[in-house]
């Protein structure tokens, strides 16, 4: 292991601290990872897997059709499910912040900016539990490399 290696893994990563206040951090990050994990389950991915006909239209505008519709809500109800799984939280928070880049860009181009702050409001948390959560990176590349 390189030094570097070696440094950085030794290096705490935040909200694992033993003491009493890592454990409100702690119980605070994961509060926010099952809020935002349920607020992509229910209220964002669930509309698009049921045809909602709102999302419906909105995929229609787009021009994406129901097969957007449902491929942007199985990514949804994917990356909800995967904030609450401890190896795949980081990962999941930063492909969650990639896809509202995007739906920003289309709440820009699409529909003249309406709804284009809400998910670049979601990036933040996303991006705090992306950098929290960032330890489970290297469960993650280990696991990985072990099935290769």
């Amino acid at each position: 292991m390189s030094q570097t290696t070696a440094r950085v893994a030794s290096t705490p990563v935040i909200a694992e601290s033993a003491t009493a206040r890592g454990r409100r951090a702690r119980i605070a990050l994961r509060t926010v990872q099952v809020l935002i994990a349920l607020f992509y389950g229910i209220a964002s991915a669930l509309p698009k897997l049921i045809g909602n006909q709102y999302a419906v239209d909105a995929f229609d505008k787009i021009g994406w059709g129901s097969a957007g519709m449902y491929t942007i809500g199985a990514l949804e109800l994917a990356g909800g499910v995967a904030l609450l799984i401890p190896v795949l939280q980081s990962v999941a928070a930063i492909a969650l912040s990639a896809l509202m880049v995007g739906a920003c860009v289309v709440q820009m181009t699409v529909f003249g900016g309406d709804n284009a702050a809400t998910p670049l409001i979601l990036i933040v948390p996303l991006a705090l539990i992306a950098w929290a959560r960032r330890g489970s990176n290297a469960d993650l590349l280990r696991l990985v490399r072990r099935r290769s």
